[in-house]
């Protein structure tokens, strides 16, 4: 089984040099990392309300993703952790406009605490 790392600069370095790795590509999918609203060149969350935290954290995931040669319409799971989950229906509204005709699997829960006080963090799987 090949296991190769995914790395690009146009999204956030792994959360405070942490050991792992944005995505994986392996066996013919591409597991990201879960994303947080942080830009590339910023440390920082990036909005104050879930639906500007859930637009950079796709703009995150297409990057990742982009550099494994694949998109966002190849996912086929994520999991949504959100903060509270009172914010499901704004995270929901921005998720749908990312995911195409056929969304992928997903599950969503609540979490006590993500890093940085974000709202939301997604992590995914796609098709290479």
């Amino acid at each position: 089984m090949d296991k190769e790392a995914v790395r690009t600069e146009a999204a956030p370095a792994p959360f405070q040099g942490a050991p792992y790795s944005q995505a994986i590509r392996s066996n013919g999918l591409v597991f990201v990392s879960g994303q947080l609203a942080l830009r590339p060149d910023h440390a920082e969350i990036v909005g104050e309300g879930i639906a500007e935290q859930t637009e950079q954290v796709f703009a995150n995931l297409r990057a990742i993703l982009a550099e494994a040669g694949t998109g966002l319409e190849r996912l086929v799971k994520t999991t949504v952790f959100l903060q509270n989950l009172d914010d499901f229906q704004g995270m929901n509204s921005v998720y749908a406009q990312h995911v195409g005709e056929t969304p992928p699997a997903r599950s969503t829960v609540e979490v006590a605490k993500l890093p940085s006080g974000a709202l939301v963090e997604i992590e995914a799987i796609a098709l290479a």
